[in-house]
């Protein structure tokens, strides 16, 4: 197998390096091309959104791993090669009646990318992240050893695999199951805070509630500081369905994707574009409840492919932080205002609660709220940034490694305190001779 050079990015388009990529067609292949290359980074489907799946000398395109193996209609385990789609999956297993227990906001992701990313969603309060949900995965070490993971086998090197950002082998294969649910559709109730102490006592009281998520405006100040809609969210059942959707409960409505057909100009994120869409887009937001299908409200920006085009050629980074419960308020009005003050906002601010913290010895939730934010890659954003990381860390708050294109080693390490650990395994198994990112290279990981 021969590799080929093509310049690479994350979703974000940043940064962006010239990579020598291999792309195996099975599991065999991978092995076998694995050993002689000395350090190598997986790459799934390039949705993380900076450096995390680049690596200039080896880069693995894993996306032709994508065999579904098994599955069990009893118990709903389902058993995939690392490159399936997650897209594929919601396609085959939709209309039979089953769901992934735990979803990020693209369909667009491998398997083995939401598990080095221990991916989260909408239900992390009452469900917890992907890698909660997992069985086993088979991993392969590049030095001739393939190893069954589990909580009962190399529980060290599992726990370091989840959100472990591909730094302890190739993920070749895994299982997990999957949940049955009557319909395609789901029940939303809409509610509008007027800031951030009103959207956090929503969520407070709807944990009872599936999903919740919210829009925030992160260019309101004053009284309208985090002023939000929050979306909650049940499956709905069959017998909420009207007669006509009821007949074909699991039938996805078509949806048929646009295009964004250019890079857009810098102005159009102008500080006063932005605050005018914020200002539409939460008045547009109807307090009440309506059934809605499943993929807007899970996957709203897949209805626009290469959506990433927005942001221009320079492209764009993605802030996401989570804050410990008790300082999440404090935290959470000192992060906003410092966006609202540099007057470059986000149009795709999110505010989630989340539950308890995952096993995975880098995994990102912790119990608390989490702020995901997307910033043209500027000098002055990238400074604004920098800024941001002094809020979180003073609050006792982690960056999530998947989203981010710019963090320093030691704000990792003031977040993540399983990293030591960490380190200590990737040496032991000597995977910091074998698996390497330019993510990994800047984070000294």
């Amino acid at each position: 197998m021969m590799p080929h050079v093509e310049p690479l990015s994350g979703w974000g388009r940043y940064p962006v390096r010239d990579c020598a990529v291999w792309q195996p067609v099975t599991a065999e292949a991978l092995h076998a091309t694995l050993p002689p290359l000395g350090r190598s980074i997986a790459r799934g489907n390039g949705r993380s959104y900076g450096d995390a799946s680049l690596n200039p000398e080896a880069t693995i395109d894993m996306r032709r791993l994508d065999r579904l193996i098994a599955f069990d209609d009893a118990s709903g385990e389902l058993v995939c090669e690392a490159g399936v789609l997650l897209s594929d999956i919601i396609d085959a297993f939709v209309p039979r009646g089953w769901f992934v227990p735990v979803t990020p906001g693209t369909r667009m992701v491998t398997i083995g990318g939401m598990i080095a990313s221990d991916v989260h969603g909408k239900n992390h309060h009452g469900t917890g992240s992907f890698c909660e949900h997992l069985l086993w995965l088979d991993l392969d070490l590049g030095d001739g050893r393939v190893l069954r993971c589990s909580h009962q086998e190399n529980a060290d090197l599992f726990a370091a695999s989840c959100g472990g950002m591909g730094l302890t082998g190739m993920i070749v294969r895994a299982a997990f199951r999957l949940m049955p649910i009557e319909s395609a559709w789901m029940r939303q109730q809409t509610v509008r805070a007027r800031d951030l102490g009103e959207a956090m006592a929503v969520f407070e009281r709807s944990h009872a509630w599936t999903y919740s998520v919210a829009w925030i405006d992160c260019l309101a100040r004053g009284r309208n500081l985090g002023r939000s809609a929050i979306l909650l969210a049940d499956h709905a059942p069959a017998d909420a369905l009207d007669a006509s959707r009821r007949a074909e409960p699991l039938t996805r409505p078509p949806r048929q994707p646009r295009a964004v057909p250019v890079d857009l100009p810098g102005f159009a994120l102008s500080g006063f574009n932005v605050r005018a869409f914020n200002q539409l887009y939460y008045a547009m937001q109807r307090p009440g409840e309506a059934l809605v299908a499943l993929d807007p409200y899970f996957y709203p920006l897949d209805a626009l492919t290469d959506w990433n085009r927005i942001y221009g050629r320079r492209g764009f980074v993605q802030y996401q932080c989570v804050l410990p419960l008790a300082e999440s308020e404090r935290g959470l009005r000192r992060l906003l205002e410092a966006i609202a003050t540099a007057g470059s906002g986000s149009f795709l601010a999110v505010l989630k609660r989340m539950g308890p913290a995952s096993f995975g010895l880098l995994s990102f939730p912790m119990p608390g709220y989490t702020l995901a934010l997307d910033f043209p890659a500027t000098p002055a954003n990238l400074a604004l940034l920098d800024r941001l990381d002094a809020i979180v860390a003073d609050h006792g708050g982690r960056i999530y490694l998947t989203k981010d294109a710019r963090l320093s080693s030691p704000m990792l390490a003031l977040g993540y305190p399983g990293l030591a650990r960490f380190r200590e395994l990737r040496a032991q198994h000597g995977l910091d001779r074998r698996f390497s990112s330019l993510l990994s290279q800047r984070l000294e990981l």
